[in-house]
């Protein structure tokens, strides 16, 4: 499986990330090129304990979709967003692909750090779950813009 901590995956992300543009229409889902750069930037600053989002967890969140955000079955498309991870609105493209990459940086620099704050949703996990669910996160929306 992938892991965003591995540098060939990280760099292929950097590359990707780079060829979508403000044109860049989704092959499904209903966010625009920036909401889903904006979108994208949640799960990267919760990794790095700089994330403001609140949510309550119950345990059907936590045995379902836990194993869901590590396991090697790609995501569904159009699966829902919780809300307080919904980005809609209009979002100045630029400015949150710069955003977007200084999160990715960030957590990249912050790769080895073994005493990572559980998910304010799925409690503890294993430097290697933050890796894959990271990687597994950022591939879905870059595939969902053909990149």
């Amino acid at each position: 499986m992938k892991s965003f901590f591995e540098p060939e995956v990280y760099q292929n992300l950097q590359q990707r990330l780079d060829k979508i543009t403000p044109e860049s229409q989704p092959q499904w889902g209903k966010m625009n090129a920036g909401q889903m750069l904006n979108h994208c930037q949640a799960p990267l600053k919760i990794a790095v304990n700089k994330s403001d989002v609140t949510m309550k967890s119950n345990w059907l969140i936590k045995v379902l979709f836990k194993k869901m955000m590590y396991s090697p079955k790609p995501f569904k498309k159009n699966s829902p967003t919780p809300p307080q991870f919904r980005s809609t609105g209009e979002f100045d493209f630029q400015k949150e692909k710069a955003g977007l990459q200084q999160w990715m940086d960030e957590l990249w620099e912050d790769r080895n750090n073994e005493n990572r704050i559980p998910h304010p949703v799925f409690g503890k996990f294993t430097e290697e779950q933050w890796g894959i669910m990271q990687w597994r996160h950022l591939n879905h929306h870059f595939e969902q813009f053909g990149v």
